[in-house]
């Protein structure tokens, strides 16, 4: 199908981007001043800032607890951006969805971003926050039960990348991973993907434009051929746990996420890849308020057996 009319109409209003390097800095307060005022937000049961004292240090969280219950599975969610773009506020909206949808108490990460703070610190934050949930199940009122993994774009990179390396660590806690529109492969050779060059120009994320963005976790220290940095060029993808990867039509990405999950499932995880239509790179993030994508929440609750 064409691109959904509402996301062409929001892309054809978009100003030309400027020419010249990119700034982190003027980037990040240009994306706060999309964040909804407090009261306009989905409200849930409670929402705490916290500091997680994990073995990477004091890492942000935000906790979101959808209704008042007795104890609760966990979900633990890393926000796009790129690796240097992205917050607790910029996504606060995605994470109490998950939360309002799921029933599961969900822990939104904080992390370190590039290039303030070198590879593989936001990647150790997320690691750690995961362990730390773990840890604190008490005191989070965790039930000892689901403890899954999700993460929109470069987030979705760090859902891949700590799942294994809890898996080569023998934590074997993680029950669920949940990858939208997932960055897996940041080689960006435009051979590699037929997605690359289909959905090379038009559809908001451009293929020219993926270096550029990912240069700055790249410079940091992260080495695209690292499969913690391109988690589908891990070899052996066998113990890992059930995956949900969500792509979208018109990504450059979406080549990348389907085989990853074809990967899987060709190493015995199960693993569901599911494609949303006229839909773009960022439409969890940017159009879930679009009937037909907001869908994808309820998709998740579905494959975590939240029904």
């Amino acid at each position: 199908m064409p691109l959904h009319p509402e996301i062409a109409k929001f892309l054809a209003g978009l100003p030309t981007p400027s020419e010249g390097p990119l700034d982190p800095v003027l980037m990040r307060a240009a994306d706060e001043t999309h964040v909804a005022p407090l009261e306009e937000r989905l409200p849930l049961h409670a929402v705490e800032d916290v500091t997680a004292r994990t073995a990477s240090g004091e890492v942000p969280v935000r906790i979101y607890t959808p209704v008042e219950a007795d104890s609760y599975g966990v979900l633990v969610y890393f926000h796009g951006g790129a690796f240097f773009l992205g917050s607790l506020e910029t996504h606060d909206h995605v994470a109490r969805s998950l939360a309002k949808e799921t029933g599961l108490k969900v822990i939104s990460v904080g992390f370190r971003l590039a290039p303030e703070a070198a590879f593989p610190a936001g990647l150790d934050d997320c690691y750690a926050v995961v362990r730390w949930a773990a840890e604190e199940g008490e005191s989070l009122a965790w039930d000892g039960t689901t403890l899954a993994l999700a993460g929109d774009s470069s987030g979705g990179n760090f859902v891949a990348a700590v799942a294994a390396r809890a898996h080569d660590d023998g934590f074997d806690r993680i029950t669920h991973q949940i990858l939208y529109y997932p960055s897996l492969d940041l080689d960006f050779d435009v051979d590699r993907y037929a997605s690359l060059r289909e959905n090379a120009v038009g559809y908001g994320l451009e293929t020219a434009g993926l270096k550029p963005f990912n240069a700055f976790y790249l410079d940091s220290g992260a080495d695209p051929a690292d499969p913690l940095v391109s988690p589908i060029k891990r070899a052996d993808l066998t113990g890992l746990p059930p995956a949900l990867v969500v792509t979208a039509e018109y990504d450059p990405m979406r080549d990348e996420g389907e085989l990853y999950g074809r990967r899987l499932r060709e190493a015995g995880v199960e693993a569901t890849v599911s494609r949303y239509e006229g839909a773009g790179h960022g439409f969890v993030q940017h159009f879930s308020w679009i009937p037909e994508y907001h869908e994808v929440f309820a998709e998740t609750r579905d494959f975590l057996g939240r029904r």
